[in-house]
């Protein structure tokens, strides 16, 4: 199996673009971030994000995500982020890496879980903020520097998917994956 991680800035169209790719037959695995923010929020929590805590829940939940995917039988699989975007976040906010991350990173580089080449999904001139993405234009450009430093350290080949509309973009990545 292949698989593929799909990155980039938030607000930069990753989630369409990961939509789209499962409409047209790729296995696709959800990111997780998204998802322990909305549960914290259920729980009553404002910004989970603000805790060190967040990181290892989102570590732990793309683990899970990542191993759950491993049963599927798509020959090409999407990951709508990754572990390395995890370390992205924890240093975009100021946070030491923990030993689960520490673990989970190189567990995943161990494995090769994933393929060499990533897909570095640009921002769009803009963000729009939402209750689980509270960035400033600013700061995401900071975290997009980040993201790609990122990714470079850990070795990967970054595929630059620039703005454009929705399926131009899928179109790239499809063209790139055949």
């Amino acid at each position: 199996m292949k698989r593929f991680i799909i990155t980039g800035a938030p607000g930069s169209g990753k989630t369409a673009i990961i939509r789209q790719l499962e409409l047209d037959g790729f296995g696709v695995v959800e990111e997780a971030a998204t998802d322990i923010i909305a549960l914290a929020h259920a729980l009553g929590g404002a910004e989970p994000w603000t805790d060190p805590s967040f990181i290892d829940a989102v570590a732990d939940m793309q683990k899970q995500r990542q191993i759950r995917g491993s049963y599927l039988p798509d020959s090409v699989q999407f990951h709508d982020r990754s572990i390395f975007c995890t370390a992205a976040l924890a240093a975009h906010l100021g946070y030491p890496f923990s030993a689960l991350l520490r673990t989970e990173l190189e567990r995943v580089k161990k494995e090769a879980v994933f393929e060499s080449r990533v897909f570095f999904i640009r921002n769009l001139g803009f963000v729009t903020p939402t209750d689980a993405r509270r960035i400033g234009f600013e700061e995401m450009l900071h975290f997009e520097v980040i993201h790609e430093e990122t990714y470079r350290g850990h070795g990967f080949e970054l595929m630059m998917v620039e703005p454009g509309n929705l399926l131009e973009r899928v179109s790239i990545i499809k063209a790139a994956v055949s």
